[in-house]
């Protein structure tokens, strides 16, 4: 791969909070610091919903010399919302290019399920059950494409009026993208669960045998066992509240950080085999889901982070001040990091 690195939430609104509460941008200067030194990363995805959290974040990521896709990911938009936040957004991205990062912009994420008007319902929620319906959603997808790609030939002019970089959007398979506007294709739906082909690695070839280069920009694994076999769907087992807040997990499951490491790392490998040009694991991580030593309210075995999320309040010894422990998974993507950096100055040593 040319380029491997991890998502960073800014803060995904919903219920009139966000998935990063409380957001210090001394923290996140902190933090990008660690995701370049320690896990040697090239590149991070920011996102989030909110314009000024975006630009913090990814000005820290700029100054610790990442590569920056910056992602907005709103929730709950009409489509001319979302239209103004990209170009807003887009203006602040080139704002960051002009100063020399290398950056990407992203035309939004999965707007089809979080923006008002592609698919039937007023919320997500709504959305999701039409898609979980086999013969409404039969209804409902092929109306999809030609409302998803209307708005982002729209986008994409808007954004290329402020913007010169490099333009993609984070995509889901149904949306039936027409990638003909795009500099690259990406999808945010880059994970392995049960239900996968087995010849997952050749439609991956196939994506990246393409003439233009093929990102995933989300993939990873929760933190307890099974948690492989269900994908992106590991965190469903949290039941929520009207104020987006974890409740309890719905199922005993059992700590399991290492099937979560090895998830995301036979991912890379796979990535690394098959061409893909980026690769993003999500997440850094969730800081809506703390950990317990109440076993049915550590809400860390569901998270996707690659660290663990202490309790309000609390920090972590490794890095003392910041919120955090970090799990397997991080260990084992600072080994793969390494292992990428020293091939790329010529030492001994491999990507195993």
């Amino acid at each position: 791969m040319r380029a491997y690195g991890l998502t960073y939430d800014t803060g995904f609104p919903t219920a009139g909070t966000t998935t990063h509460e409380p957001y210090d941008p001394d923290v996140v200067r902190r933090e990008m610091k660690v995701i370049r030194d320690e896990l040697y990363c090239d590149a991070v995805r920011v996102t989030g919903g909110n314009p000024d959290r975006l630009e913090t974040a990814a000005r820290h990521a700029a100054d610790v010399g990442l590569e920056v896709w910056y992602c907005p990911f709103t929730n709950g938009l009409t489509r001319d919302e979302l239209l103004a936040f990209l170009s807003d957004s887009a203006e602040r991205a080139e704002r960051l290019r002009g100063n020399g990062a290398e950056v990407v912009f992203l035309t939004g994420s999965e707007i089809s399920l979080f923006t008002h008007g592609f698919l039937p319902g007023d919320s997500i929620e709504e959305r999701l059950a039409v898609l979980a319906d086999p013969e409404r959603m039969r209804a409902a997808l092929p109306l999809l494409p030609s409302r998803v790609n209307a708005f982002l030939a729209q986008a994409v002019s808007a954004v290329r009026a402020r913007f010169d970089g490099p333009v993609s959007y984070a995509s889901l398979p149904f949306e039936g993208v027409d990638w003909s506007v795009f500099d690259m294709v990406a999808t945010d739906a880059g994970y392995r669960d049960a239900t996968t082909p087995p010849d997952f690695g050749e439609r991956l070839r196939e994506q990246t045998s393409q003439a233009k280069p093929f990102a995933v920009t989300e993939f990873g694994c929760v933190t307890h066992r099974g948690a492989a076999a269900l994908g992106g769907r590991g965190d469903s087992i949290i039941e929520w509240d009207e104020h987006a807040r974890p409740v309890r997990l719905t199922t005993s499951v059992i700590r399991d950080e290492q099937e979560q490491a090895t998830y995301i790392r036979e991912l890379l490998g796979l990535y690394d085999e098959a061409g893909v040009d980026t690769a993003f694991v999500n997440t850094f991580a969730r800081r809506d889901l703390p950990t317990s030593a109440i076993p049915e309210r550590d809400f860390d075995t569901a998270s996707f982070g690659i660290v663990k999320t202490l309790e309000p309040g609390d920090t972590g010894t490794t890095h003392p001040g910041l919120p955090w422990e970090p799990k397997a998974a991080f260990h084992a993507l600072a080994d793969y990091g390494r292992a990428r950096a020293a091939i790329r100055n010529g030492e001994s040593g491999g990507l195993r």
